[in-house]
């Protein structure tokens, strides 16, 4: 193998400089290398892999539980389909009726197959019965979302359409 002219110079001026140094002062640069090797391997190869190791179970749990809670919304959603469908009546009522339990935090606008509701300071357990329950009373899907979440709970509009189902 034939080395370039500049390599070969750059390695006869390294070699002269090793040349030139103590047996004191090239121990001190091997040592030097040495530690920058090791530290090197370890940034890269030893390091990542220990951090995989002790973070791996929390993100498989992690994992775990998300994989479980689709599998809920997918059992959710074939009972769903597999439910009669709601007539429009049915479905205004069923909306209307959990509108009332909101009380004086939600207001209900119904306009043929869709519905707006608009909130008020709702909690969010108080939104998410309210979603349950329309999901599964009045076959309703939420199309369109407009919340602030503020102190005293969500405020804003979510607007829905009715009678989804099979």
């Amino acid at each position: 193998m034939t080395a370039s002219p500049a390599l070969a110079s750059l390695r006869q001026q390294a070699g002269t400089w090793w040349q030139g140094r103590t047996p004191r002062e090239r121990q001190a640069v091997a040592l030097v290398a040495v530690v920058l090797g090791l530290y090197a391997a370890w940034s890269v190869a030893v390091q990542p892999a220990l951090r995989t190791v002790r973070e791996a179970p929390a993100e498989l749990d992690r994992l775990e539980a998300q994989y479980q809670q689709m599998q809920r919304m997918a059992a959710e959603s074939v009972a769903l389909r597999a439910a009669p469908r709601v007539s429009p009546a049915q479905a205004s009522l069923a909306l209307r009726s959990a509108t009332d339990r909101l009380g004086e935090h939600g207001k209900l606008s119904l306009q043929g197959d869709r519905a707006v509701l608009t909130l008020t300071d709702v909690s969010a357990e108080a939104l998410r019965a309210w979603l349950v329950e329309v999901r599964s009373g009045a076959h309703a899907q939420p199309v369109e979302a407009q919340l602030q979440r503020g102190a005293q709970g969500y405020s804003g509009t979510l607007g829905l359409t009715l009678g989804v189902g099979s």
